[in-house]
């Protein structure tokens, strides 16, 4: 009789005990988001929020979501991981600009160089970051709400400290759950802001049904296409195209290797979430340092706006064929192919690389203009259905949506994977999560 795979999940010790563990530094990451910086008057600071949710202040909106309340509470960890995110797409874009980094990266103990660079990178980003938020907080001040009880000097000094070792003991927090935990870390603590405020979004929108401002019957119509969307995205994110590869036989010594048949897996999605946190991290940061230092020209940058949505597209795109070409890189798998006596059925030994090239580029676009579609939803969902809560579409389509399926299946694979080390049922039926084959 095949036992609960809940069961199973508690019955591992090793699973049960990173499982705890991630729990309990997730824990730690909401505890620290709801603690506010010194220097700030709560009350004010909660008076500010609510009237800039009032009008529908976008771009507030869309800072707070990522970190699950943490910027409206002007908190220790306000900044998140993003930080983080926007250093290492600089330093991935360095590596492919400048060949000597690149190089450098290549040798031994480049990979822990580059780990090293790209903390010290962030603290230079979130120490910018964490002034903005102290001209932010001196904006709130002119505008008539007394969020600030220290000095502007004094303020500014201890915000910029406080937040700066904040979003680097999140990092850190991260780490922890990508070695001990289960998941990917800095996606996790993605996830878990967002998920925090599932509460706070179905509650928006029962006050939207209740006062009138929203139809129940949009909401319905809204909560079955949310229902299609989250069965494609799952469909998309678990579709793969698996390329044969055939290995001859060769005598080395007195054995005899090869003579078998293998695929190599090339998802639909070979990027995943990273186009999608990687084009909102890149896009924000400057829209949020320039609107909290004043510039009008922001406005032109909400994101519920157009340009800006155009511009996530491509951005979009872009990642997605950058990151893909970064970690498959054909020309790469096609000389192992080679190196070991493989080739490709159908496939002339010299055409593998552009046969895989192409394989790729099939795949990418379709997978890429889908993420850009899910994410500009959440637009495309309040201008359809007027008065519908940002909340509640951002967790309906859009980058949330994504990273929650993403940082959910991902999840459940090592779940999988640990649960078949120790003989144990998977999750599924068949002891395996199964892919979408194309």
């Amino acid at each position: 009789m095949a036992s609960n795979p809940i069961v199973s999940i508690f019955r591992v010790k090793e699973l049960r005990v990173r499982l705890l563990f991630t729990l309990l530094i997730l824990a730690v990451f909401r505890l620290g988001s709801v603690i506010t910086i010194p220097g700030i008057n709560a009350n004010e600071l909660f008076r500010f929020f609510k009237d800039a949710q009032d009008s529908n202040s976008s771009l507030a909106s869309y800072l707070d979501f990522f970190v699950g309340g943490a910027f409206s509470h002007f908190s220790i960890f306000m900044l998140g991981v993003m930080p983080y995110i926007s250093t290492q797409i600089i330093m991935q874009l360095a590596v492919i600009i400048f060949p000597s980094l690149k190089r450098a990266v290549q040798e031994d103990g480049g990979q822990r160089k580059m780990a090293a660079w790209t903390r010290i990178g962030t603290i230079f980003v979130c120490l910018l970051q964490s002034y903005a938020v102290t001209v932010y907080a001196g904006n709130m001040v002119a505008q008539g709400y007394n969020v600030r009880v220290l000095s502007e000097t004094t303020f500014t000094v201890l915000a910029m400290i406080t937040v700066t070792a904040g979003s680097m003991i999140t990092v850190w927090l991260g780490d922890q759950i990508t070695n001990n935990g289960v998941g990917n870390g800095i996606s996790m603590m993605i996830f878990a802001g967002i998920v925090a405020r599932l509460p706070s979004a179905v509650v928006d929108l029962s006050r939207a049904v209740q006062s009138g401002r929203l139809n129940l019957v949009f909401v319905i119509i809204v909560l079955a296409m949310f229902v299609a969307i989250l069965a494609l995205v799952v469909f998309e994110e678990a579709g793969e195209r698996k390329i044969p590869v055939h290995y001859a036989k060769r005598v080395i010594g007195r054995k005899m290797y090869g003579g078998q048949t293998t695929y190599i897996p090339f998802k639909v999605n070979p990027s995943n979430v990273i186009p999608l946190i990687f084009a909102s991290s890149l896009l924000t940061l400057p829209v949020q340092v320039a609107s909290m230092l004043g510039f009008n020209w922001t406005n032109n940058l909400q994101p519920d706006g157009i340009l800006y949505n155009v511009i996530m597209v491509v951005l979009i795109v872009f990642f997605a064929y950058f990151y893909t070409q970064v970690t498959l890189n054909p020309t790469e798998i096609a000389k192992n192919i080679r190196e070991n006596g493989g080739s490709i059925p159908g496939v002339r030994t010299e055409k593998t690389e552009e046969y895989l090239q192409k394989i790729l580029n099939r795949l990418v676009l379709p997978g890429a203009l889908f993420l850009a579609f899910i994410a500009i939803l959440p637009t495309i969902i309040m201008s359809c259905f007027p008065g519908f809560p940002q909340s509640v579409a951002m967790l309906m389509g859009g980058t949330s949506l994504i990273i929650m399926v993403g940082v959910d299946l991902d999840t459940m694979s090592q779940v999988e994977a640990i649960l078949k080390s120790h003989h144990q049922d998977g999750l599924t039926k068949k002891g395996k999560i199964r892919s979408r084959i194309l």
